[in-house]
């Protein structure tokens, strides 16, 4: 395998390293891509510039299967935004507020409107998050756990299905890896693949019912809700929340539950109904036809959601295009993302940089143990980055080679970078995640980093060891085995609980 040695892996390092220090991740990529085709040309600043733009962007933006996904992007950006600002999500939480009594149901209820709100990360805490902060008050749950709550069903969530933008954006750089090594496998059936070996997301999002019905806390956030339930306070005296109750009116007043379910049983039934007239499940759909597919059906569902808007008069008809259009425009940042993800991936392999990984490694580090090592690195990217697009478009083009080469698990290696991608994004103060979860509960920010930590650290370790396992075995019933130690674990923090409070009461 031909490599250029050390200097293959300066293009990553420094788009790392630029991604911590900036906390930008189109500076960072581009200038890995940029420093990369220095060295590929010998050191001349113009031609390594007109060749970026000529032999590196160009020619991801002029591919047709390229192309195909920045179009869908779009689309998906534009219908996102619809659900947003329709306010569907908000009218179908606040519908299920009369049957919601105590403390568990309360926090059942919040995880299952954040679940509901699948098709965006972003959007999760801004609307779950203002309309479930009174219901916790009453109930006496801190405002630390509702923001737990609506993170953990956030990116967590939105990674695990693959026809949003997070399975498109993840598909792509997968499906230009696969090119580059020759595997005609489809980048649609391998993500679904990869979901079982998404563990970090997959425990995140069942420990919230875990804890809620196990009614266990601990570290930092039992201090929380003691102080709630003890003496009635949201905040610690110190505290300083991102926002008042009344900042976010929009997204809890004005609007029906037919806004939402409507519009997504349209997406749904015509995604499904045109894969299966081209034989899925039972014959593999080409990707092609797959995002023709999933764009058609993007479209049917915003024009339903544009007909029960301008229906129920939430707003007018140059209002609504005007919301569809910009949430166009707000996926330009991703698609520049992802072009110039691409265009790193073209760079380091034209450099060899997983070659050379390969060739240091082979020998001396045993295969099963590589989806651990890229979990872990993984989250510390993300951690210090604050951001999980990111560290996938830099991890990916190398782990997937990897795993080829040392014949490692190439569906358990994608699914450790996706999981400490979100890891790392989950617990990072800098995330735009974290923060808007912060925003979205009305809750301190670093109070909320504070008391989700532990939480996250616990799935980390259990998923830590669920990839050693799934490295030696492969097996997708690794997942069953990481749920029961989860399950484990909460059992094990209940009864310590309960015989200190039995400690307590007979003091």
């Amino acid at each position: 395998m031909e490599h250029m040695g050390f200097l293959s892996l300066i293009p990553p390092l420094i788009a790392v390293i630029l991604a911590i220090v900036t906390k930008n991740v189109i500076i960072s990529l581009f200038s890995g891509v940029f420093v990369g085709v220095i060295i590929l040309v010998g050191g001349n600043p113009l031609t390594a510039t007109t060749d970026v733009i000529g032999d590196y962007l160009f020619p991801q933006l002029t591919d047709d299967y390229n192309a195909a996904v920045l179009v869908l992007l779009f689309f998906i950006g534009g219908f996102v935004a619809l659900m947003e600002k329709s306010g569907g999500g908000a009218a179908l939480a606040a519908a299920s507020i009369k049957y919601i009594k105590t403390r568990a149901s309360a926090q059942v209820s919040a995880w299952f409107g954040g679940i509901l709100i699948f098709f965006s990360d972003l959007g999760t805490p801004l609307i779950v998050g203002p309309v479930f902060e009174k219901i916790f008050d009453k109930v006496k749950v801190s405002r630390e756990k509702l923001a737990w709550i609506i993170d953990s069903t956030a990116s967590p969530v939105a990674v695990l299905v693959p026809f949003i933008g997070w399975g498109v954006y993840i598909m792509g750089l997968i499906r230009a890896e696969f090119d580059k090594l020759g595997i005609t496998d489809s980048e649609f059936s391998t993500l679904i693949q990869v979901i079982p070996f998404q563990f970090y997301a997959i425990l995140t999002v069942l420990l919230v019912p875990l804890i809620a019905f196990a009614k266990v806390d601990f570290g930092p956030m039992a201090k929380a809700e003691n102080r709630v339930r003890k003496t009635g306070q949201l905040y610690w005296p110190e505290s300083k929340p991102l926002r008042k109750a009344e900042e976010m009116k929009e997204y809890t007043t004005g609007s029906r539950t037919i806004l939402i379910w409507l519009p997504l049983l349209v997406l749904f039934v015509t995604l499904f109904g045109l894969l299966f007239s081209k034989g899925f499940p039972v014959t593999p759909v080409a990707g092609g036809d797959f995002r023709v597919a999933l764009s058609t059906a993007y479209l049917f569902a915003a024009i339903t959601i544009i007909i029960l808007m301008i229906i129920y008069k939430v707003k007018k008809f140059n209002e609504i295009f005007d919301i569809y259009t910009t949430g166009m425009q707000k996926m330009v940042y991703v698609a520049v993302t992802l072009v110039l993800a691409w265009s790193l991936g073209k760079v380091i392999g034209e450099m060899g940089t997983a070659a050379f990984i390969v060739e240091v490694t082979k020998g001396n580090v045993p295969a099963f143990i590589i989806p651990a090592i890229l979990f872990v690195v993984g989250a510390v990217m993300a951690l210090a980055s604050g951001t999980s697009w990111g560290t996938f478009a830099i991890m990916l083009p190398i782990a997937i080679p990897m795993a080829v080469s040392l014949d490692a698990h190439v569906l358990v290696c994608i699914g450790a970078v996706l999981s400490g991608g979100i890891f790392g994004d989950h617990c990072s103060p800098i995330s735009d995640t974290t923060i808007l979860s912060s925003t979205g509960a009305g809750a301190d920010h670093l109070d909320h980093v504070k008391t989700q930590f532990p939480y996250a650290a616990l799935n980390a370790s259990i998923a830590l060891i669920g990839f050693v396992v799934a490295g030696l075995t492969g097996s997708v019933y690794t997942l069953i085995f990481v749920i029961a130690l989860l399950i484990a674990a909460t059992v094990v923090l209940s009864k310590r609980k309960k015989e200190k409070e039995g400690a307590v009461s007979a003091s």
